[in-house]
């Protein structure tokens, strides 16, 4: 008991001084459930919760810094697991040709009247091409590119841009819409909206009809 007592004393000195009920805990052996009834009517000084306040606030970045880095190991794990995943699917033209609808069902025209591709992601827009030419035949001069562009844009910088983005030669892109634009608000960075159009109903009605099939055949309501 006088082992305790003595504990006990040392406790309220630290913690006057600004030390948390973890360190305390730490420096005299005893449990932080203990620590805290030990010290729960002990009034601390300015200097003290500055201290204590310090203290907290650098555990909390030194967590935090913590919490990020597992975070960014497991975003970085799961990356290489879907390049893994990525490779095996990109050997089968089936697989590809299903994305491509996927892809063209959540952000293509709904009709199947006309083909028509709209996103202002470059990532995007590359890869749903990069499906479309590898999984159906496509006859390159039936493309045309709209770009939806705001009054800060440059038409033959975007159009250059998107060129380069789709491998569309600029003379298949149709005149740019302007949108109006007080100018108040630009956006950095922001390419523009392209509306990819292709002239063929037939390859609409048939993208549309697998991504269908395919939402429908794995429980989805369509």
């Amino acid at each position: 008991m006088p082992r305790l007592t003595e504990k006990f004393f040392k406790a309220k000195k630290l913690r006057q001084r600004g030390f948390s009920i973890k360190e305390i805990s730490g420096k005299l052996g005893v449990s932080q459930s203990t620590a805290s009834l030990w010290l729960r009517d002990v009034s601390l000084s300015a200097k003290a919760i500055d201290r204590l306040g310090k203290r907290v606030s650098q555990g909390q970045l030194v967590s935090a810094r913590n919490r990020k880095e597992r975070s960014e190991k497991l975003k970085e794990k799961y990356f290489d697991r879907g390049l893994e995943l990525s490779r095996f699917c990109g050997k089968d033209r089936h697989c590809l040709k299903i994305f491509c609808a996927l892809l063209y069902y959540c952000e293509g025209a709904k009709s199947g009247d006309y083909f028509q591709f709209t996103n202002s992601d470059p990532g995007l827009i590359r890869v749903f091409l990069r499906l479309l030419r590898e999984s159906f035949p496509i006859n390159e001069l039936k493309f045309r590119i709209s770009l939806h562009l705001h009054s800060y844009h440059s038409n033959r910088k975007q159009i250059k841009f998107w060129s380069d983005i789709t491998n569309i030669p600029p003379k298949q892109f149709i005149k740019p819409y302007k949108k109006p634009n007080s100018g108040k608000r630009v956006k950095e960075n922001y390419p523009g909206c392209a509306n990819i159009k292709y002239y063929d109903a037939n390859l609409a009605k048939e993208i549309l009809g697998i991504g269908k099939a395919f939402i429908q055949a794995h429980g989805g309501v369509v």
